[in-house]
């Protein structure tokens, strides 16, 4: 069912003054982003789950605030030329119950109990209905290193071994990550090969039954409790025309314990075969006599679920586009913690960058009319793999090619004003020099991507844009806080990442420190509002791999200015 906003929202949003076009510097408001951080992030929005009741609240609070701001609909467009606040998103939704695995090596067994020892789901319909009782009995195991097959870095996991049919056991990460001097993989910035995302991918290519991924803290730069928590909530996947050539029947990771005691059962050093792991030279390695028994119920069932996107027209070049880009969805509701809190509420992770986006759309409107048209897009389904976003890239409301470029928003800084800001992907794109330039003005420094070894560039919603060879901007506060009381800002700021991560304790705080994404947001604001209002159209440098795209479409842009 297609979600649009309710009559009350509509109604508003008539009778809600028109921007003040007089006023041009931009106004950050703290009290708007708590707010909006505030609302968002309530229990009564159930953790922004996506395809449910939550849903319409979402929809209607960002279109009402985005029409506030003076921005038109940008979704979807309806027989009559006009659009709607949403663009329709179709997914399958998989939801797995009473999982249970089992591994055995000759007499020894070991029961494995989700959520405990491991983490199963799918995104392989059943066959049949989509829905059933899946059974994948005594398969055998083969550990494959990390997993890949990059022919331009001379790089083959699989060599010849045939893995139809078998579970293949994988390292998160890549090759470089605990031996950055290898410099096989760039080294210890995360390559897209070492996401789970690929391992799953690559699965599926070589014929394989399931995947068991090997949890462990560093490499995946998460705990387990992460993965517990996202893996056990339903799974979704953008409709596959022949879903068994991309999706395999078991997507697992287990602990790291559990790995070590398998391959010690089963006569082999589970450390020595990680350094082996990292030379080119490494073969697959056949557990002996080791198998792996999993079942499942599976409900699934298709989805439609909701971008939300406003646009401010350009005044010049309306058919060129600047985007700002940051998820509204979060976890949902789960399993209850310590505390018995169910919501996972989502305050930094990413209520904070929606307040951020609806704070920019503020200042947009109230000043005067860009040149190039400004977009809004506010992407489901982050949560369950950048979907929202990839679907986006695929099926673009306004074409990618004379998209100018873009920043996107994820996890806004909530703790104070810092000394440095970390471009995300530094070196990819000339977007670094633009940005560097404001940031430099505000007396911080650029720092180095210091989410490079966990592979950020590839967790948020600006990676599947960047795959179509659109430039896209990712980048927030970083370094030391300015201001006191210090070691409590940092406590905090660890403590978001150790404890409150994707967990119930993800909560808005009355006490937060909004200076810092203020700054964040007058770069972000600066840098878009120059943008729309040039003819220059930004590059990716030499050596990207998201180059070859945009160079493909070069002769439907007109020549920077």
């Amino acid at each position: 069912m297609r979600i649009v906003p309710s009559l009350a929202v509509i109604a508003a949003v008539l009778a809600a003054p028109a921007p003040l076009l007089a006023q041009t510097a931009p106004q950050f408001s703290a009290q708007r982003l708590s707010d909006d951080i505030r609302i968002l992030s309530a229990d009564d929005f159930e953790g922004r789950g996506i395809a449910t009741p939550a849903e319409q609240k979402v929809v209607d609070y960002l279109s009402r605030g985005y029409a506030e701001a003076g921005f038109q609909p940008g979704g979807d467009l309806q027989a009559d030329g006009t659009r709607l606040w949403t663009q329709a998103v179709g997914l399958n939704r998989f939801q797995v119950s009473n999982a249970s695995g089992r591994l055995k090596v000759g007499d020894w067994t070991l029961p494995l109990v989700q959520g405990e020892q491991i983490v199963m789901s799918t995104r392989l319909p059943a066959a049949g209905n989509g829905s059933g009782h899946v059974m994948l009995m005594n398969k055998p195991l083969v550990f494959v290193g990390y997993g890949i097959d990059a022919p331009e870095r001379s790089w083959d996991d699989f060599k010849d071994v045939d893995v139809r049919g078998k579970i293949i056991v994988v390292l998160v990460n890549d090759a470089d990550f605990e031996a950055p001097e290898l410099d096989t993989f760039g080294g210890r910035a995360m390559t897209y090969y070492g996401r789970w995302t690929y391992k799953y991918e690559e699965a599926a290519r070589q014929g394989a039954a399931g995947v068991l991924i090997v949890h462990e803290d560093r490499p995946a730069s998460y705990g387990w409790g992460t993965v517990r928590n996202s893996w056990t909530a339903p799974q979704f996947d953008i409709v596959r025309a022949d879903p068994a050539k991309e999706r395999v029947p078991v997507e697992a990771w287990i602990q790291r314990d559990v790995a070590v005691q398998l391959f010690r059962q089963a006569g082999l050093d589970f450390e020595a075969l990680k350094v082996q792991a990292r030379q080119r030279d490494f073969r697959p390695v056949e557990l002996p006599g080791a198998s792996f028994s999993g079942m499942y119920d599976l409900a699934s069932s298709k989805i439609e679920t909701h971008n939300v996107v406003a646009r401010l027209e350009g005044s010049t070049w309306p058919d060129e586009t600047v985007l700002y880009t940051g998820h509204w969805d979060h976890i949902g509701v789960g399993s209850p913690d310590a505390n018995g809190d169910a919501i996972f509420n989502g305050a930094v992770d990413n209520a904070s960058g929606t307040a951020a986006l609806l704070e920019l759309a503020r200042q947009f409107g109230r000043g005067p009319q860009p040149k190039r048209s400004v977009v809004m897009i506010s992407f489901t389904a982050e949560e369950s793999g950048l979907l929202g976003s990839a679907y986006y890239a695929a099926n673009p409301l306004y074409p990618l090619e004379t998209t100018a470029g873009g920043i996107n928003i994820d996890s806004a800084n909530i703790y104070g004003r810092t000394t440095g800001f970390s471009i995300v992907g530094l070196g990819h794109s000339d977007l670094d020099e633009r940005t560097t330039a404001l940031v430099e003005a505000q007396g911080r420094t650029v720092l180095p991507d210091g989410g490079a070894p966990a592979g950020i560039y590839f967790r948020s919603d600006h990676f599947p844009l960047a795959q179509k060879g659109v430039p896209m901007a990712y980048g927030a506060s970083a370094g030391d806080f300015r201001d006191e009381p210090i070691a409590a800002r940092n406590a905090a700021r660890d403590d978001y990442r150790a404890r409150r991560y994707h967990q119930a304790d993800d909560e808005w705080s009355a006490d937060w420190d909004y200076s810092g994404q203020i700054e964040d947001l007058n770069v972000y604001y600066e840098f878009g509002r120059a943008l729309a209002n040039s003819r220059d159209w930004p590059e990716w440098k030499p050596g990207s791999e998201f180059g070859p795209a945009r160079a493909a479409s070069a002769d439907q842009r007109p020549r920077s200015q």
